[in-house]
């Protein structure tokens, strides 16, 4: 086989699997830009939809901790779990409650009267439902493996298409620019390719910034990261092996941290039987004071006898994340880490983390952002469109199959994939058996597929 054909080979193969991991992904990739989207202005959206519970008259001073919490009870019995604070004296306190029947509320209270301005569901608001759909498909842990799934495979579809854009014998011009004087086919396939190359670079990144929160590669980058140094803080591995996380017992906590074992309430108050008791939230918050902690930070209740109140400052810009733990028995701050104290790899993950939020550099931020989630919907509807008018009637319409590729290639190609992304790697194994095991030998699927 001369170059000629190799290449030509090469190219059909590329194609194939453009056309493959758009088929697989892109309903996905259209619920992950669309939540994305909205979640990028999750502030301007709650605070327009509910400004009746976010808003209060401006105070000059809180009232303690305890009453904004026995206000919340008395209006909506259950267990408190946290509660957190606004730095804005115009805004009201959070407080998350777990009824004993229905699901859980996020109740808002006046923190200068103890008012409850009133309560919703989180997930059947719309910024909450983007959320949860963004993070799980609202499948849980299921959801959270199709997520990364479809975010690996946006990475192929990314280095594939990029390959088929690439100039071959044509103007830049004619690679970067739609021809809006084209029509049919011709007008959406450069669209289609303009849109990539200028998106690409921010849907790459988009990706590899939101990866760290998914189930199977997040986990590995904290195990992987830990070893080197780069992770959480090296006094965090003194408690026991044991102990719960502190991901499991904190809601939100930052990424760095959800592996670290959580830090428990001082072991000499659990030999008394239950005669210990807890020094209360309003003590607490002036343990917090003393430390630095003066509002603007989320406090999670204990969990448990060995239980610790945990205070968590996540602001827009990494750098300035707190994580206070107190002692529930004698207020002493029993785990106190900033930014400063983690690691490398874990600094980075964190400022991609509220780059990918668009929280980092404010408004400039969320619009940077928001350009990789229209293009995504661009290139998802024009690539659906230019497969839908090409395809056969009552088939699928795959780009024509190229010659087969040596096993040693194709075992290289998913094993350097496997290694760097788990799921993509099994995933695309899976995909190549069923092409040659299946499609390639079977007329019948052969002749649906192309």
């Amino acid at each position: 086989m001369n170059a000629t054909a190799r290449q030509r080979g090469f190219y059909r193969s590329v194609w194939r699997w453009h056309f493959y991991a758009g088929l697989l992904v892109v309903p996905l990739l259209l619920v992950l830009a669309l939540t994305g989207a909205v979640y990028l202005f999750h502030d301007e959206i709650e605070d327009a939809v509910h400004a009746p519970l976010r808003f209060a008259p401006q105070r000059r001073a809180d009232l303690p901790l305890s009453q904004l919490i026995d206000a919340v009870r008395a209006a909506y019995p259950g267990d408190v779990t946290r509660i957190d604070l606004p730095s804005d004296p115009r805004r009201t306190a959070q407080a998350f409650v777990t009824p004993a029947q229905g699901e859980p509320l996020r109740v808002f209270v006046d923190p200068g009267s103890a008012r409850v301005h009133g309560a919703f569901v989180y997930t059947r608001t719309l910024v909450g439902f983007a959320d949860t759909m963004h993070g799980s498909l609202m499948l849980g842990r299921f959801g959270d493996a199709l997520v990364e799934l479809a975010a690996c495979w946006a990475l192929l579809l990314v280095a594939t298409g990029a390959y088929l854009w690439w100039p071959r014998g044509r103007g830049w011009r004619d690679a970067l620019w739609p021809h809006w004087r084209a029509r049919g086919r011709a007008f959406w396939r450069s669209l289609h390719a303009s849109v990539g190359a200028w998106t690409a670079a921010l849907i790459v990144f988009l990706v590899l910034t939101g990866l760290p929160w998914a189930g199977v590669w997040g986990e590995l980058l904290r195990a992987g990261l830990q070893p080197l140094g780069w992770g959480y803080p090296a006094e965090h591995r003194h408690h026991a092996a044991p102990a719960p996380r502190v991901g499991a017992a904190v809601a939100d906590a930052p990424w760095t941290l959800r592996d670290a074992p959580l830090p428990a309430s001082h072991a000499q108050h659990r030999g008394h039987h239950g005669g210990a008791r807890d020094v209360g939230i309003d003590a607490v918050a002036r343990v917090l004071a003393a430390n630095g902690l003066r509002g603007d930070y989320r406090l999670s209740l204990p969990r448990g006898a060995d239980g610790v109140y945990t205070a968590v400052v996540y602001p827009d810009r990494p750098q300035g994340q707190r994580t206070v733990h107190v002692d529930r028995y004698n207020g002493a701050v029993v785990g106190d880490t900033g930014f400063a104290d983690y690691g490398l790899g874990a600094q980075a993950v964190e400022l991609g983390v509220q780059l990918h939020m668009g929280r980092y550099f404010g408004r400039a931020n969320q619009l940077l952002m928001l350009l990789p989630c229209i293009g995504i919907v661009v290139l998802s509807v024009s690539g659906t469109w230019m497969w839908w008018r090409r395809r056969p009637r009552g088939r699928l319409g795959a780009p024509p199959a190229p010659a087969p590729a040596r096993l040693r290639t194709v075992a290289g190609i998913a094993l350097a994939c496997g290694i760097a992304f788990p799921l993509l790697g099994a995933s695309l194994l899976l995909v190549y058996a069923l092409d040659r095991l299946l499609i390639a030998r079977v007329p019948r699927w052969a002749a649906f597929v192309h």
